[in-house]
């Protein structure tokens, strides 16, 4: 049959020189691939001269035998070399896949190891504590946090509460969503905190298991931010500890202020004075920052000065104008109140001022915004492109939708906000130039023109890096619930958020470092008024928190 075939075209193609095929497998005839399989290339076959003449039919049926075996001769070699190309080239691909995946498995190895590293290391350190306590009920030696004896009778609850710190710590991580207000509800009971109620709440070992936080609603699209807790996990037991000190006054020398003085849950986590006002009525020379939503920041203070929300806890203890206490001042002094020293003792095994941080700034990261009508309204929008008929079709969808729906009729988002929703997330308002992200804040620093007018302005961010383009530049601040903490910016300068859109609407004050990102946006008063009420529209409920609970002195 293939002869029958090949004999006319062969006839037809008598004089020819059938040219040279090239076969080129995993690269583009443009640009080969690199390490690619070589080209195979297929030789020609010479056919008759044009001036050959068939001698005889029986010649040319010879002629034309030898041409078809010739041909089929080479097609084998061509296969052949073509299956050997496939064949090299999916070697080298299963090899590059097998090097990936023992390559990703390495990584995986190596971040669980890591992970072990740091459980074990917290294990060791929490052993170690619990062995110099037992040693010290022993009278092999004395167990001291900061020079304080410890007793025989508190170095054997200290014991029973280490052990139960370290079956906590071997526990499984417990998924918690922030907000949950068992959280921040305070040790059970009624009044100062007592050492039996403190020893009953730490023998808990469910108090002491890590816990690994989830963001409501809005804020959960911001996961990959949190920040600080690979550092400094959170548990209960770091959080309730955190809450005690944050709203203590005797961490102030006099025992006047604490951390809730100026960032004060009556308002908005923020004050509502022009400049933070510490001992002795002393005021600051910038406005409160927000205390929450800090598990999404880094940096803190306005002008970045302090790597760490750890850092930033214990600074003001030690500002003269702030606490106007010392750090050694103020870890003897905690190291005296008993419910204080057995916390401490409990979960870190000392006092000392960067364990102080640690807990105050673990109950700073529990605080953070519930979903306000914004966010509502956002996480709806997307139901708008499906139909009715879709959503009921998928119960899960359909009880999402269900919830969302009855949320968002219960939180509902003016037209105005909505309006000026369109506003704030387009070129019109340029606000997503800075407010951006699940906490509508960049976590850049930048110059607005305020306070530039001044002889001395605040230099900002200036006086921590020394580049010129910081000079004037501030940290941006959160747009959620910023209903809640007038007045603003870092001076203090503006008390409503009506004048904040006026100063950016007329484009700031003119000065040789003001951002690039300021511009006047030339609104209408409808306009203006309509972004006011999107940013209002911004605001959710804050977790309740108990905040009379305190250590008792004795």
């Amino acid at each position: 049959m293939l002869r029958q075939f090949l004999m006319p075209s062969l006839r037809g193609l008598a004089f020819a020189t059938v040219p040279a095929v090239v076969v080129t497998l995993g690269c583009s005839p443009s640009e080969p691939a690199k390490d690619a399989p070589q080209a195979v290339e297929v030789e020609e076959v010479a056919a008759p001269a044009e001036d050959a003449e068939p001698r005889s039919e029986e010649d040319a049926a010879d002629q034309a035998k030898a041409a078809v075996d010739a041909a089929k001769e080479e097609a084998d070699r061509v296969i052949d070399a073509a299956k050997e190309t496939v064949e090299t080239a999916v070697d080298a691909a299963t090899d590059k896949v097998e090097e990936l995946k023992d390559t990703a498995a390495d990584a995986a190895a190596n971040a669980a190891d890591a992970a072990a590293d740091a459980a074990a290391s917290a294990a060791d350190a929490a052993q170690e504590a619990a062995e110099k306590v037992q040693d010290a009920a022993a009278g092999n030696e004395p167990a001291t946090t900061d020079g304080a004896a410890t007793s025989d009778a508190d170095a054997e609850a200290i014991a029973t509460l280490q052990a139960a710190v370290l079956d906590g710590s071997a526990m499984a991580a417990e998924v918690v969503q922030l907000g949950d207000p068992s959280l921040t509800a305070g040790v059970p009971g009624a009044g100062p905190i007592t050492l039996e109620q403190i020893d009953a709440w730490l023998a808990d070992p469910k108090n002491h298991i890590e816990l690994m936080p989830e963001l409501p609603l809005g804020l959960a699209t911001g996961a990959n931010q949190i920040t600080g807790i690979d550092t400094n996990p959170l548990t209960r037991a770091k959080i309730e500890l955190g809450r005690q000190l944050y709203f203590d006054t005797r961490l102030s020398k006099d025992s006047t202020v604490s951390c809730a003085s100026c960032h004060n849950p009556a308002e908005g986590y923020a004050a509502h004075t022009q400049f933070g006002v510490g001992v002795n009525g002393q005021e600051g020379g910038r406005n409160s920052p927000v205390s929450y939503n800090r598990i999404l920041s880094g940096p803190q203070f306005w002008d970045g000065r302090v790597d760490s929300l750890e850092a930033q806890a214990v600074g003001p203890i030690a500002n003269p104008i702030e606490m106007g206490f010392t750090h050694e001042g103020v870890v003897a002094r905690l190291a005296e109140i008993p419910v204080y020293k057995r916390q401490f003792d409990a979960i870190f095994g000392e006092v000392t001022i960067d364990r102080v941080g640690q807990a105050i700034a673990t109950f700073e990261r529990s605080i953070v915004t519930a979903p306000s009508p914004w966010d509502y309204y956002e996480a709806l929008l997307p139901f708008e492109a499906l139909d009715e008929e879709d959503i009921a079709d998928d119960e899960d969808l359909a009880a999402k939708y269900a919830m969302l729906t009855a949320a968002a009729e219960a939180n509902p988002m003016s037209d105005s906000a909505k309006r000026g929703r369109d506003i704030f997330f387009t070129e019109k308002g340029n606000c997503t130039a800075c407010h951006v992200g699940a906490n509508l804040a960049d976590e850049k620093y930048h110059n607005l023109g305020v306070g530039m007018e001044k002889d001395e302005p605040d230099v900002g961010r200036f006086a921590v890096t020394g580049d010129e383009k910081d000079m004037g530049a501030f940290k941006t601040p959160t747009v959620r619930n910023v209903a809640l903490t007038a007045p603003y910016m870092h001076d203090g300068s503006q008390q409503t958020l009506e004048e904040v859109v006026e100063w950016y609407n007329k484009g700031g004050h003119p000065n040789p470092h003001l951002s690039d990102k300021v511009k006047p946006l030339n609104l209408t008063d409808e306009e203006k008024a309509d972004l006011v009420e999107f940013m209002k529209a911004c605001t959710g409920p804050f977790p309740s928190v108990e905040t009379s609970r305190l250590p008792s002195e004795s």
